[in-house]
């Protein structure tokens, strides 16, 4: 069964960290490009951060450059967002996916999403 599964969402407060993973299964994640999109309440979803398949391109959305950081460990078929001064309004649920939407990087695409993982920044 092909899935992605996301984790480590929270309720922290302004100022903390967190880092969220995406665990994929059924398929081999180093072939895919991979993206971490966002919505929040009320909102659309918007892609935050997008990684090729090599690793040696990346993009972020404005509002998280240099914040957060998105990586893959092949060895683990896992991808990450390690994200640092959360912000009030970083409050969203989190989603990976192995797409990054408009943003074409080299890899593969595929129209999968994880469930999601709720992020809550609050004081």
């Amino acid at each position: 069964q092909v899935q992605l599964v996301e984790s480590g969402g929270g309720l922290v407060q302004p100022g903390d960290s967190l880092t969220l993973s995406c665990a994929a299964s059924g398929f081999t994640l180093d072939e895919y490009i991979i993206g971490w999109f966002r919505q929040a309440p009320g909102k659309g979803r918007e892609l935050v951060a997008c990684i090729s398949r090599y690793e040696d391109n990346t993009y972020y959305t404005n509002s998280v450059k240099g914040r957060f950081t998105i990586s893959k460990e092949n060895a683990k078929n896992s991808a990450y967002l390690q994200m640092n001064n959360l912000q009030l309004e970083d409050t969203a649920d989190y989603y990976c996916a192995t797409e990054c939407g408009r943003q074409v990087l080299n890899g593969r695409v595929m129209n999968k999403w994880g469930q999601g993982t709720r992020v809550t920044v609050s004081s």
